[in-house]
């Protein structure tokens, strides 16, 4: 039976010691609710950090043994591995930059970096011990991002799932990390990769694709033959928990004793972990500016105030909270009366029951992180509201806000729309409530924690079935011997090749892609046989083939099917063919040359190629798909084809066609062997045009007419060097 193994940073437990003894007691956290689904059936575990420095192994020994009663094994870390790993790397230069924080708080160490690989190799060594062929892996979080890509590295087949709670960075932040080649590998080692929202997939493709060698289509990338697909799966709550809570007696009390201490006053709440990701110190002023504005509001308002604490042995996190004591202080000695305090402060955790009670009553919930990967609050508020009233006011940069549409949604930077947005809600009909809250709570019921653990498992086996039929259609060696076993058997054959990234790779300077000896040798090897016509079918300039083969006894087709010739006899090019179209098609062409630095114009006899190899990644694909828009219509028009191949775009006659070309030289004749090998959208019209029984084989991608794929050029030469070994002797 396969299992599913988590990985995280922290066991969904709490660890404390009395005398000799260890105590576990379960975690309320929102992912351990929701993951308890998982890791509690079965074989099924949880690997984590207990959160604890254990030393001695016999506490070590008696601590596994009572985790692993709950299905939980520990990750033991030393104080120093805590210190680099998790309060250094994880915590001073993950942390801040993705969170938009680079500039004033990361701090990029070296020894830092060495103990975040260190650890996560050390998680990676315990994921081994216990896996095998068919589980299931999903890591979690900004601490680990170098798991998948450790794990996948021992174990290439394995289903690995990643998720990052927190929120991902722009290109432009994600670069300023040193290491960020080696954390974007490590994230790719996954199958699936789930963030909080499409911002975040936007962000990440943006980055890999910008930083390393890979390339993306829509959101899946391709990277070492594997098809990685990145998607947003917003993170629920457990809502039953929270819609519940409110009915049972305890919290009816705190109920009460709250209604009791504010009577009259409309109850404020704001709920954070100690963070300067989490906006406070700016919201606290948005709350003094509207008792400056809106006098009348005094006495009639309260803003409760709960920071979780957080790090606050951290000197930036220790001044943060020494500033948001200050500005309370301020506030409540500016505006405080004799029976009344605008601001109640606390700075400390509250059980889940004062939680519940201090969600059911508060008129208005005040949540305006400057970043925040999705924040739970705001969904644990609106699945308290039982009663369908209530106004969230939500930062735009919190995950949540993408979904909580009805919320009023404010720029936190903006501290008089955070002012207006509190008078609004202080205000706000409870009509508008109701019709705000309603699709809230139904949303938050229905996206809770369970359905979110769902739909990313049930994606990660469709994102493995898929990798699976696509690895199908690649030339094992088993389907290459069967390929070549046909080829053996056959009396008289045609090997349609295309040149460019089918024979050789791609050169960034079209010049320099010359063939090679070995290419000469393969392909004088395949015409020696009597029983073979190879045919050379490129887009490339005729000019250009006849200087590299001129010399051999090859079929050559250039410029797509414009130019043949066949050995020993001069060029001849299609008749009845007109190239005046490119008096108004070139100046075209030349505009977004003089806009696109890197891209250069080549001209053929009956086309012109718009390249953009040398262009910055990403313009010129855009600056391609404005030219297609562009030339579209007056295309059609003259009967001219767009083309979009690998970093070119070619305009050419619609009657210029790999397809047709192929086509005049298979029809009446009865080959008993076809097959066809390329790389580009040019080289699916002969896959489409050729019979049912010809092998077709795209170079390079999977994503093809054709009914195989390769790899590479190198594997092309291997296949056709099998062919070439099996040449029949000339009869004498």
């Amino acid at each position: 039976m396969s299992k599913t193994i988590i990985v995280s940073n922290r066991l969904p437990v709490k660890i404390s010691k009395s005398d000799d003894d260890y105590i576990l007691s379960p975690s309320e956290g929102g992912l351990a609710t929701g993951l308890g689904s998982i890791y509690k059936q079965g074989d099924n575990v949880w690997i984590g950090w207990p959160g604890v420095e254990i030393t001695d192994q016999q506490d070590k020994d008696q601590v596994t043994h009572q985790l692993k009663e709950l299905s939980l094994i520990p990750v033991f870390l030393d104080q120093e591995e805590i210190n680099q790993y998790y309060e250094g790397f994880s915590n001073e230069v993950l942390w801040p930059v993705f969170h938009y924080y680079a500039s004033t708080y990361a701090n990029y160490k070296q020894s830092n970096w060495d103990y975040y690989k260190a650890v996560n190799q050390k998680f990676r060594d315990i994921i081994l011990s216990i896996a095998e062929p068919g589980d299931v892996i999903w890591v979690h979080d900004y601490q680990l991002l170098l798991v998948p890509g450790l794990v996948r590295q021992e174990l290439p087949d394995v289903s690995i799932g990643f998720f990052l709670h927190i929120p991902f960075p722009s290109h432009e932040m994600f670069r300023l990390i040193p290491w960020r080649s080696e954390l974007l590998e490590g994230i790719l080692g996954a199958d699936l990769i789930g963030f909080h929202t499409f911002d975040d997939v936007r962000h990440f493709l943006g980055s890999a694709t910008r930083i390393l060698p890979v390339a993306s289509s829509s959101n899946i990338i391709t990277m070492d033959e594997r098809s990685i697909v990145i998607e947003s799966f917003p993170m629920g709550i457990d809502e039953q928990k929270y819609a519940t809570l409110p009915l049972q007696p305890e919290v009816q009390e705190q109920v009460e004793l709250i209604r009791n201490n504010f009577k009259g006053n409309k109850l404020i709440l704001s709920i954070d972990r100690l963070d300067y990701s989490k906006g406070i110190l700016q919201r606290l002023q948005a709350f003094e500016l509207m008792l400056q504005l809106c006098p009348e509001c005094i006495e009639k308002i309260a803003l409760y105030m709960i920071v979780v604490p957080s790090r606050d042995t951290v000197p930036q996190y220790a001044h943060l909270r020494d500033e948001i004591d200050k500005k309370v202080g301020n506030i409540n000695s500016i505006y405080r009366t004799m029976d009344w305090t605008p601001i109640h402060y606390y700075y400390r955790s509250f059980p889940i029951e004062m939680l519940s009670a201090l969600f059911y009553t508060a008129d208005v919930c005040l949540i305006t992180p400057m970043r925040d990967g999705m924040n739970l609050v705001s969904k644990e508020y609106v699945a308290s509201r039982i009663n369908n009233d209530g106004v969230l006011i939500m930062s735009e940069m919190a995950g949540a806000s993408k979904e909580l549409i009805d919320a009023i949604i404010v720029n936190p930077n903006n501290t008089g729309e955070v002012c207006r947005a509190i008078l609004q809600a202080i205000n706000m009909p409870l009509e508008e409530q109701h019709r705000r809250m309603i699709p809230m709570r139904q949303l938050v019921a229905k996206f809770n924690i369970s359905h979110w653990v769902k739909i990313f498992m049930d994606r990660l086996k469709e994102v493995k079935l898929m990798q699976r039929s696509m690895q199908a259609r690649h030339v094992s060696f088993a389907t290459e011997q069967s390929i070549v076993n046909r080829y053996i058997k056959t009396k008289k054959r045609i090997i349609f090749l295309d040149y460019d990234g089918t024979l050789v790779n791609f050169k960034s300077n079209i010049e320099q892609a010359s063939p090679d000896r070995e290419l000469y040798n393969i392909i004088n090897k395949l015409i020696e046989d009597p029983a073979n016509q190879v045919v050379l079918i490129s887009g490339r300039k005729h000019e250009n083939l006849d200087e590299w083969f001129s010399n051999t006894n090859m079929y050559l087709i250039a410029e797509h099917g414009a130019w043949f010739k066949q050995h020993n006899t001069t060029w001849h090019k299609i008749s009845g063919l007109s190239d005046q179209w490119k008096h108004d098609i070139y100046p075209i062409l030349e505009t977004y040359v003089d806009r696109t630095p890197g891209s250069f114009i080549e001209e053929k006899t009956y086309s012109l190629v718009w390249h953009y190899r040398k262009a910055q990644n990403g313009l010129g694909e855009l600056r391609a798909s404005e030219l297609m828009n562009n030339l579209k219509y007056l295309a059609s028009d003259k009967g001219l084809q767009l083309l979009a191949g690998d970093k070119v775009l070619e305009v050419k006659n619609m009657d210029v066609n790999k397809g047709k070309a192929a086509l005049t030289l298979t029809e009446g004749k009865d080959y008993d062997f076809i097959i066809a090998f390329g790389d580009d959208y040019t080289d699916e019209d002969i896959f489409k045009a050729l019979p049912e029984s010809a092998i077709t084989i795209k170079v390079g991608s999977n994503l093809s007419a054709a009914k195989f794929y390769l790899r590479n050029p190198a594997e092309v030469r291997k296949l056709l060097t099998s062919f070439a070994q099996h040449t029949h002797e000339p009869v004498l």
